[in-house]
């Protein structure tokens, strides 16, 4: 049962979180950023926010710090939003599964071009 609440829990985050960070945030640091997915405990403590960042590994790391950085204020106004007892804590990761199909994508265009 808990289960089913956790997936609307991380449904609702992935929509505010992705909002939140592309209408509140002002900072400069922050690139052109997807929110892939959310993945919720069952106890709805944890959410790891799962990112995709377009450029290089300079920016996706100046990017991923800004969000570090602002953690405690999408937290608060995901929970403002969402109004749970408690809002998980969240993290935030680079979502390496869309690298990895990007990355097989231009491999396979590469050997399409070189036939």
């Amino acid at each position: 049962m808990g289960n089913v609440r956790a997936h609307r829990v991380a449904e609702q985050l992935k929509k505010e979180v992705s909002d939140i960070i592309h209408r509140e945030l002002k900072d400069p640091r922050i690139g052109f950023i997807t929110v892939t997915d959310v993945d919720v405990t069952g106890d709805l403590q944890q959410a790891k926010v799962f990112v995709t960042v377009y450029g290089d590994e300079e920016e996706r790391r100046k990017t991923l710090s800004a969000l570090e950085q602002a953690k405690g204020f999408i937290r608060s106004e995901a929970g403002q939003r969402i109004q749970l007892r408690k809002t998980p804590d969240i993290s935030f990761e680079f979502d390496e599964s869309i690298e990895q199909g990007n990355r097989i994508e231009a491999l396979i265009r590469e050997m399409k071009e070189k036939e």
